[in-house]
């Protein structure tokens, strides 16, 4: 029987348990502060163990190997002088530290001797009171999560993505964490595309939203195609959500797929669930870029439409004033022999033929659809 029942309970969002803020936590960084470091922490049997709120990443580290368990270190948008200290400490690989603390790297899972490098992409929805062409529809961060044998150390980057919740989620479950650090990485996998599937959801509405605008009867005085800028905008924030979603799949499947000594074999079977979940985001996805271009030709098709019938008009209305036109274009050459030119009946009989002869062009035009 497995020893993690309760495991998607622990990482679930939804059934987020309210735990009182503990001091030492922070979700992001202090300017004032002189380190990058916002947790530090040594946990063993799957307990926070006591004092270990103060310790250095250093002294973490030399505590765990001298008495067991594993250190979890927290920081935000370190700089190269700030994290170099932290990665001689824990033997990090000078190509991972660089990206670490470079960041705007893809999502990838990288092996370096005993550690595992992932980087995950967070999305945040932005919410606005209405989608126009220039709205931030998506805003993206970096979680970048070091897994060695005893330790694990996040790097974030950006203003979203806090692990902060997700830390005392898993703190209320010792049973977990006391598989180590692959149920951290574990847990924050599962947190990144928990917030994916989420902002799914709000994009779906707002593609809806579009969707129905297009194909809604336009209001009396607007053009059609006035719509295109905002579907062009939600078509570019959904790209930059796929460049998110997509480069992940290959990660997922490969912790959850291929036996990796860091990763406990009853956390691996857990990634299954996590690639399924991601799977299921990026076909949405890859459905909303198309059904967007979809929209936006439907769109700009409208506009085509529109102007085509514009121009029907218009040519009506020339072919109907070009009768009058070439009539009196002809009595005004001004010849002294011109028939009836002087018959005193002569010019209501040429403006009841103008006349006539407009209102039967106008009625075939009306009779066809172009008037």
């Amino acid at each position: 029987m497995s020893m993690l029942p309760y495991l998607r309970a622990a990482v679930r969002p939804a059934l987020r348990r309210s735990t009182p803020v503990q001091p030492g936590y922070d979700t992001t960084r202090d300017p004032s502060a002189s380190s990058a470091v916002v947790d530090c922490a040594v946990y063993r049997a799957g307990r926070r163990a006591l004092g270990s709120a103060c310790l250095t990443p250093r002294e973490a580290m030399a505590r765990v190997r001298a008495d067991g368990g594993f250190a979890w270190i927290g920081l935000h948008e370190p700089t190269e002088s700030e994290f170099a200290g932290i990665a001689a400490a824990f033997g990090l690989h000078p190509l991972a530290v660089e990206d670490a603390v470079h960041a705007h790297q893809r999502p990838k899972l990288e092996r370096y001797d005993d550690t595992l490098f992932t980087v995950f992409k967070t999305i945040h929805y932005v919410e606005h009171a209405e989608l126009t062409a220039t709205s931030e529809v998506v805003e993206t961060g970096e979680v970048m999560c070091f897994t060695g044998p005893d330790f694990v150390i996040t790097v974030r980057h950006g203003g979203q993505g806090s692990l902060r919740a997700l830390r005392h989620r898993l703190q209320d479950d010792p049973e977990l964490l006391a598989k180590g650090p692959s149920a951290v990485l574990h847990s924050i996998a599962d947190h990144v595309v928990d917030g994916y599937i989420a902002v799914a959801a709000a994009v779906q509405d707002d593609i809806d939203e579009v969707e129905s605008a297009v194909f809604a009867a336009p209001a009396k005085g607007s053009a059609r195609g006035g719509d295109a800028g905002r579907i062009y905008q939600l078509k570019r924030e959904v790209l930059e959500f796929k460049r998110a979603v997509a480069p992940l799949l290959r990660p997922m499947e490969l912790l959850s797929e291929r036996p990796m000594r860091l990763v406990d074999p009853d956390i691996q079977k857990y990634f299954r669930d996590v690639a399924d979940h991601l799977a299921r985001v990026h076909e949405q996805v890859v459905g909303f870029d198309e059904l967007l271009n979809s929209i936006l030709q439907a769109n700009l098709a409208q506009a085509t439409v529109a102007q085509n019938e514009d121009m029907r008009k218009i040519t009506s209305w020339a072919a109907i004033i070009a009768v009058p036109t070439m009539i009196c274009g002809v009595y005004g050459m001004n010849f002294e022999h011109m028939p009836e030119l002087h018959w005193r009946y002569g010019y209501p009989l040429v403006m009841a033929a103008i006349v006539a002869s407009c209102l039967t062009i106008h009625r075939a035009l009306r009779r066809n659809g172009w008037l």
